[in-house]
């Protein structure tokens, strides 16, 4: 329960895709606190006693649901919606996989693996991978959005510029994000709640895990933004640098093919150091491992690097 809130999103109150002709959950004054509960973006198709086998038969048209939406009063486009993160309620439970065809490394891992993650969702203390790596955890929303002008039902997977399935670590508690709005009322809804991702969620999955969100809504008349924006409170890296970090970089004239080489080298050097399999490896470093661009101005190539922390294994 949230004493403190206005209204509660129930995790019924979800839908897939994003439309704006859906009927709001809540018609909301701006200010509005607001608990939603948020299934996984499995929306329960896996649970904490699942298999690798129920991967293959993952139905993707029930995926990232989220919950919602909420229409504010007063908002209109070229406003924007002031998302103020206050709080998550982790459920202790949640899933890393690699699924077949998805992911930044999909042409390398055919087979279909699954992490069934058990964490203390009061502590927060990290979660155990295998015998020896404990994944430092930090909940956010991964998919976090308004509705889009544009009429019809679109697919919630990738990111827009009224947000959406934008998968930034950093929209954790205590961060302030902005969004743009197209349509009257905003049409706001979240889910796809993670207890801990990596910065470009490389095999396409982070821990996903059901939780309760509190967020506050407000309005910025005529604000105009052209994409989101966010502030964090603070650091943003601290659950992650207190050992240093292995690094593996790629270098050439594309940014995705030195992200690819990147990742693909620190999965070699894990399965190496660390004897894990490579899939193994590869989902774990979605997990935690962090893509960052470390050079893009020294023609004709370029250099992307990946952050592994030691901290997972030390």
């Amino acid at each position: 329960m949230c004493k403190d809130c206005n209204y509660t999103i129930h995790g019924a109150q979800h839908h897939f895709g994003w439309d704006n002709s859906l009927t709001p959950a809540v018609r909301a004054e701006p200010g509005s606190t607001i608990l939603f509960h948020c299934l996984d973006s499995s929306a329960g198709q896996f649970s904490a006693k699942s298999t690798v086998a129920e991967v293959s038969t993952l139905d993707f048209s029930k995926v990232n649901p989220v919950s919602g939406p909420i229409y504010i009063e007063g908002a209109m486009p070229g406003d924007a919606l002031k998302v103020t993160i206050d709080s998550f309620a982790p459920s202790g439970w949640g899933w890393t996989a690699n699924i077949p065809g998805f992911g930044l490394l999909a042409d390398q891992f055919d087979d279909p693996a699954l992490h069934i993650w058990s964490y203390d969702s009061t502590s927060l203390a990290p979660a155990l991978y295998g015998k020896h790596a404990r994944v430092p955890l930090k909940p956010f929303a991964g998919t976090i959005g308004c509705a889009p002008a544009a009429m019809g039902l679109h697919s919630v997977v990738p990111p827009r510029r009224v947000g959406g399935n934008l998968d930034i670590r950093d929209l954790a508690a205590g961060t302030t994000l902005y969004l743009p709005i197209e349509v009257a009322g905003a049409l706001f809804s979240v889910g796809d709640t993670h207890a801990a991702q990596g910065d470009g969620e490389v095999c396409g999955t982070a821990i996903e895990s059901p939780m309760d969100v509190v967020l506050t809504l407000d309005l910025i008349k005529g604000a105009n933004l052209k994409t989101p924006r966010f502030t964090t409170p603070g650091p943003v890296t601290n659950h992650l640098d207190a050992k240093g970090y292995e690094v593996t970089t790629g270098i050439g004239p594309d940014l995705m093919s030195g992200a690819r080489d990147a990742v693909s080298a620190m999965i070699d050097h894990l399965c190496a150091t660390r004897g894990l399999s490579a899939v193994d490896a590869y989902m774990l470093v979605s997990t935690c491992g962090d893509l960052r661009i470390s050079e893009i101005v020294d023609m004709p190539n370029w250099v992307v690097s990946f952050y592994f922390p030691r901290a997972v294994f030390e």
